[in-house]
C-alpha cells in the first residue's frame, strides 16, 4: 500500500496537465478513468469549461497526464453518452452542455471570531452621468452607457480605419523582423517610430526635432500623466488650464498636481493677461484648435503667450485636432517656434483610433530624464510590433492618404450636422466649424433648464452628447459639445432633430425681432 502511494507520488512530480491543474495523485489505485471522468464532469458543471470550450486532444492530454490514451478516450466518451461532450472531428471535442446539476460548493470553512471577514463593499448606485461635477470615472461610465445615436466629441470615422494599409504593412514588417526586434525594446520607442515621428511633425506641423528627443507614449493621456509627475519632481505643482477646456485633460493633470486654475478663452484665445493674473509657472493649450471652442490662437495672442513663456513660463502643448482642417489654413505649432519653454504631445487617436493607444511627447532638455524615468516606471515602454507597423505607415504614405480620405467624409459631416442645427436648433450658436471633429454649440441662458439636463434628457431619447458646463468652471453660457465624425449624416440629422424637440419643449421659445420670422437664425462662429 505504501508503495503504491509512495509510486503516486513520484509519478505526479513528473506529470501534470496546466488543464485544469490535473494531478493523477489523486486518482485511486486502479480508477483512473473514473476520476477523470469525475473531474471532467466537475469542471463543466462549474463552469470551468463553458459551453464551447475545446478540450485538448487525448493523446497531448494522456501524454502531460503520463497514462494511456485510453484513460482519456473513455473519460471522454462517458461524457459524450451523457449529452456533455461531442466529436467535432478536426474541430477536436467541445463541451456541449451543462450537467445535470452542479457539483455541490465547498464547505465554507470555519473562521475565528477573532479575525472578522471584511465585509463586501456596499454595491454601488447607478451613475448619474450629467452631473454637474463629474467625478474622474465619467468618462468610463459615458463610454460604456450604450445610445442609438453617439455625437461623443472626440472619435474619428472609426469605420473607415485602414485594415488593408495595416495588414499590409504588418506583414511586410513581420516579414523583416528578427527574433531580437521581439525583446525588450527602447523605453522611448522604437527606433523606427521616432525617426517616423519627426519626419511628420516636420512636414506636418513645422517642428523641427531629433528622434532622439521623440518619447513614444501611449496617448495624450499618458502624456499628460507623466508630465505631471516629471513637474512635480522639479517643484512645478500648478498647471494653469485654458477655461472653457477639456475635462478629461484637466483631471489627469489634477490627479498629479495640486492646483489647475482656470484661464478664460476669449475669440482670440487664451486670455494671457489672465494667464498672468494666476502666477501659475506653467499652462496647458491646446492652441492649433482649442477644446471645445474651437478658436485658434494666432496673431498678437499667439506673440503675447510666446513673451509669457520666454520670461520663464512653460506651455504644455496638446496639439489637439491640429490636422482636421477644412476652411482655413495650417496653423504651426508652438513647438516650433519655442521648442526650450514648450512641450509637446500629439497622437493618432484622432487620424487612425483611440484603441491604438499611441502618441508622442517632446520636452526641453532639463526636463527629459524626469519624463523619461516617469515613462520607464509606469511600463517600460509600448508594444514595439503596432510602432513599427505605424513607423511604415507614416514613412509610406498611407497615413498621408488616409488623412486626406478623412478630410473629406469628417467635411461632409460636418456640413452634414451645420445644416440640421441650421432646420432644427436655429437659436443656437455654432462654434469651431472650420476645423475639428466637433462643434461647439452655445444655446440661450433663457433655455429653462441646465445643459445636464439637456444632454440627460437626451439621453433618454437615445442620443447621447457631452453638456458645455462641464468643460468649464468660470461662468460660460449653456451650451452642448457635438462630435460629428462618427456618425453618419443621416444619424446626425435625426439626433440634432432630437436635441431641436427637447429644447422647444424646455420652454424656450426665440424672441421675435421686428421684420424678422420667429425661431431667429443660426449663427455660426
Amino acid at each position: 500500500m505504501n508503495r503504491s502511494k509512495d509510486a503516486a507520488a513520484e509519478r505526479s512530480k513528473e506529470t501534470g496537465a496546466d488543464f485544469l491543474q490535473l494531478d493523477t495523485a489523486e486518482a485511486p489505485p486502479g480508477g483512473l478513468t473514473d476520476w477523470l471522468t469525475g473531474r471532467l464532469r466537475e469542471a463543466v458543471a462549474d463552469g470551468r469549461l463553458p459551453a464551447g470550450s475545446r478540450l485538448p486532444a487525448s493523446r497531448v492530454l494522456a501524454a502531460e497526464l503520463g497514462v494511456s490514451r485510453g484513460v482519456v478516450t473513455d473519460a471522454y466518451g462517458r461524457l459524450a453518452e451523457a449529452g456533455q461532450l461531442a466529436g467535432r472531428g478536426r474541430g477536436g471535442t467541445v463541451v456541449v452542455a451543462l450537467a445535470a446539476t452542479a457539483a455541490p460548493a465547498p464547505a465554507t470553512p470555519a473562521v475565528s471570531a477573532a479575525v472578522p471577514l471584511a465585509a463586501d463593499p456596499p454595491a454601488r448606485p447607478a451613475p448619474v452621468l450629467f452631473r454637474a461635477d463629474p467625478d474622474p470615472e465619467v468618462f468610463d461610465h459615458l463610454r460604456g452607457t450604450p445610445a442609438r445615436i453617439d455625437l461623443t466629441p472626440g472619435v474619428p470615422d472609426l469605420a473607415a480605419f485602414p485594415r488593408a494599409a495595416w495588414l499590409r504593412a504588418e506583414r511586410a514588417v513581420l516579414d523583416g523582423l528578427a527574433g531580437a526586434d521581439l525583446g525588450y525594446g527602447d523605453v522611448r520607442g522604437a527606433p523606427a517610430l521616432r525617426q517616423a515621428v519627426a519626419h511628420w511633425l516636420a512636414r506636418n506641423r513645422g517642428v523641427r526635432a531629433d528622434p532622439d528627443e521623440v518619447l513614444v507614449v501611449a496617448g495624450t493621456a499618458q502624456a499628460l500623466a507623466l508630465l505631471g509627475r516629471a513637474l512635480g519632481r522639479v517643484g512645478i505643482t500648478e498647471v494653469a488650464v485654458e477655461d472653457p477646456g477639456s475635462l478629461g485633460a484637466r483631471q489627469h493633470l489634477a490627479h498629479w498636481l495640486a492646483a489647475t486654475p482656470p484661464v478664460p478663452v476669449d475669440g482670440e484665445g487664451i486670455r494671457v493677461d489672465a494667464l498672468r493674473a494666476t502666477g501659475a509657472p506653467a499652462v496647458l493649450l491646446t492652441p492649433a484648435h482649442q477644446y471645445p471652442t474651437g478658436v485658434v490662437l494666432g496673431g498678437e495672442r499667439r506673440r503675447e503667450l510666446l513673451r509669457w513663456a520666454a520670461d520663464g513660463g512653460l506651455v504644455v502643448e496638446d496639439d489637439y485636432d491640429a490636422e482636421h482642417r477644412y476652411d482655413r489654413a495650417p496653423v504651426p505649432a508652438l513647438r516650433a517656434e519655442l521648442p526650450d519653454r514648450v512641450c509637446y504631445a500629439g497622437s493618432i487617436s484622432k487620424l487612425l483610433a483611440p484603441a491604438l493607444r499611441t502618441g508622442w511627447l517632446l520636452v526641453p532638455a532639463p526636463l527629459r530624464a524626469a519624463v523619461l524615468d516617469a515613462k520607464r516606471f509606469a511600463d517600460l515602454g509600448n508594444p514595439v510590433l503596432p510602432q513599427l507597423v505605424l513607423a511604415r505607415l507614416m514613412e509610406s504614405g498611407e497615413l498621408d492618404r488616409h488623412l486626406r480620405l478623412l478630410r473629406r467624409s469628417h467635411r461632409r459631416r460636418r456640413d452634414a450636422m451645420i445644416a440640421a442645427i441650421r432646420s432644427h436648433l436655429p437659436t443656437a450658436t455654432v462654434h469651431g466649424a472650420a476645423a475639428g471633429l466637433h462643434l461647439m454649440l452655445t444655446l440661450p441662458e433663457e433655455l429653462g433648464c441646465s445643459d445636464t439636463e439637456l444632454a440627460t434628457a437626451a439621453l433618454a431619447r437615445g442620443v447621447k452628447v457631452q453638456p458645455l458646463s462641464w468643460h468649464a468652471r468660470l461662468p460660460y453660457p449653456p451650451g452642448l459639445v457635438l462630435g460629428y465624425a462618427a456618425v453618419p449624416p443621416g444619424a446626425i440629422t435625426e439626433g440634432v432633430a432630437v436635441l431641436g424637440e427637447l429644447v422647444r419643449r424646455a420652454g424656450f421659445s426665440p424672441p421675435r425681432r421686428s421684420g424678422a420670422p420667429a425661431g431667429g437664425r443660426r449663427r455660426t462662429r
